[in-house]
């Protein structure tokens, strides 16, 4: 029976490697070709034999600018979804509201509709209000995506804290807004880094918004400047790939800071 049950593990072993390995792949090429300079993607070897950070020097004098408007926009976005968001899903988990089951259906559908169609409808937005080629339209729009995400999130978080924490503060003279800043938000502290983290994540990557709501140089986040950057080096991608290199560093960093935290706000609120 033990021997029997080792060799299945180890069959499934060897196959998490496989698909492991097979998902990992896009990355190592990616860094492959970084640090090889110059060359076209399908012209370089399988292993950098002669390294060279040329492309990475290359990439952060270009790409600098870029960077920095989008750790803006995606922390200003994760600052307007948490801001929202937090009392929103509050409300909704402990207050019975006619129609609540309509606006988490809402909700559900918001992250279904294609950026596309949210964007060409805020172009014609912002435009008369004066946010295009703006931090605070950029931050705005993304903030579209992750406010819904967060409330259903923390939502589902918040539904699992016994409401006695939440009676006890108000039998001691605590208000709505006491009970809610000084017991719920400490409590949910999982969910808003999951929220929180997730919000920037779909900040950082976004491309379609910063396509639609920027038509000038000077605020542009990476994901485009990259689109731009890949025109004019088609023919040497060691720049390319380092460029997408380091817009990598930032989600890979944070998911790996927050691991625990995602895996407990995530799950928080399948267990009372």
């Amino acid at each position: 029976m033990n021997k029997t049950t080792d060799a299945r593990k180890l069959r499934y072993t060897i196959v998490g490697i496989v698909l492991l390995a097979f998902m990992l792949f896009p990355v190592y090429w990616m860094v492959n070709v970084s640090l090889q300079g110059g060359g076209t993607a399908a012209n370089s070897s399988f292993f950098p034999t002669n390294v060279t950070f040329e492309g990475y020097q290359r990439a952060w004098e270009d790409q600098t600018g870029n960077l920095v408007t989008s750790m803006i926009v995606a922390l200003g976005a994760v600052l307007v979804s948490l801001v929202i968001a937090t009392p929103a899903a509050y409300a909704l988990s402990r207050f019975r509201l006619r129609g609540m089951g309509i606006f988490l259906f809402v909700l559900l559908l918001a992250q279904m509709i294609p950026g596309i169609v949210i964007a060409n409808s805020l172009y014609t937005l912002f435009n008369d209000l004066g946010l295009l080629n703006a931090y605070v339209g950029l931050i705005l729009a993304n903030a579209t995506h992750g406010i819904p995400f967060a409330i259903l999130i923390m939502s589902a978080f918040m539904r699992s804290i016994p409401p006695a924490l939440t009676e006890a503060a108000r039998v001691d003279g605590a208000g709505h807004f006491r009970a809610f800043w000084s017991i719920i938000v400490p409590v949910s502290k999982n969910s808003l880094i999951t929220a929180g983290l997730f919000s920037f994540l779909f900040a950082w990557s976004d491309f379609m918004f910063g396509l639609t709501l920027t038509t000038g140089a000077d605020i542009k986040p990476i994901t485009l400047g990259i689109y731009d950057y890949l025109q004019g080096n088609v023919q040497s991608w060691g720049p390319v790939m380092a460029s997408a290199v380091i817009s990598s560093v930032p989600a890979i960093v944070l998911l790996v800071l927050a691991q625990r935290y995602i895996a407990a706000g995530a799950l928080g609120g399948a267990v009372k």
